[in-house]
């Protein structure tokens, strides 16, 4: 059994949610001359290919651990490589006019209060597990904290 503890099937289930409805609101406002690029198109299908790719192969023999793993080093990559089309057009503009730091502030939030969590759940389990090793959700969390920072 795989142990998931309730505040995590929600945090799941709220992300899918609000992404949700935020995919939604990108049908139907009108967006003028804006689109889509074809990097994005062309990573998004990248990703969501390997990730049907790997959940065929973890379907039959009930790898449900790897998959998850999997997912996390692809949240981690997709984190990784978000921010970074904003900020080569800050610095090409010297400028950070029309940026909005709030979803940078919501990753930063997240990513401490997930350090905040491990250290809970630590003290509740008497064991102390920080690890720099390669465990996606410690890299996410680094990502989003040290990348603010830097």
């Amino acid at each position: 059994m795989i142990p998931v503890a309730a505040n995590d099937v929600a945090f799941s289930l709220h992300a899918v949610a609000l992404t949700s409805f935020t995919l939604y609101q990108v049908f139907i406002y009108e967006r003028g001359n804006q689109k889509v690029s074809k990097v994005c198109i062309s990573i998004s299908a990248v990703v969501w290919s390997a990730a049907i790719v790997c959940l065929i192969v973890a379907w039959p023999k009930s790898n449900w651990l790897w998959l998850i793993d999997v997912f996390n080093s692809i949240q981690v990559a997709m984190t990784t490589v978000k921010y970074i089309p904003q900020a080569v057009m800050n610095f090409r503009r010297k400028s950070t006019v029309g940026w909005s730091i709030g979803n940078i502030l919501l990753d930063l939030t997240g990513g401490v209060l997930n350090f905040g969590q491990m250290g809970v759940q630590s003290i509740d389990q008497r064991k102390l597990h920080f690890s720099f090793h390669c465990n996606s959700c410690h890299a996410l969390c680094y990502v989003y904290i040290f990348g603010f920072f830097s």
